[in-house]
């Protein structure tokens, strides 16, 4: 499985990419070994994920929602309040 996600960072700007393990990559964001971007703006929440059958589908996704203005990404995080998987949607974090 595939995933286009978003991240909150502790500066409350937000991130979009994509990965094949999102809790790996959640925690390499977090080590700051994720990108360059987030690893000045740690420690980051995950905020929103979409789960693709396709790379290629991920990738796209992730490139549309880089198009997004910043609202335009805060609206859709506000419409889809079931964007999480359900083990990331627990009051614990992920182990």
């Amino acid at each position: 499985m595939n995933y286009t996600y978003m991240l909150r960072c502790a500066d409350g700007s937000l991130y979009t990419g994509w990965t094949n393990d999102l809790r790996r990559r959640l925690a390499a964001h977090n080590a700051g070994r994720g990108g360059k971007y987030t690893r000045t703006r740690r420690p980051v929440t995950l905020v929103y994920a979409e789960a693709h059958a396709e790379k290629q589908a991920a990738m796209r996704r992730e490139y549309h929602i880089k198009q997004l203005t910043r609202q335009q990404k805060e609206a859709l995080l506000t419409a889809d309040s079931n964007c999480l998987p359900a083990e990331y949607t627990q009051t614990a974090a992920p182990e």
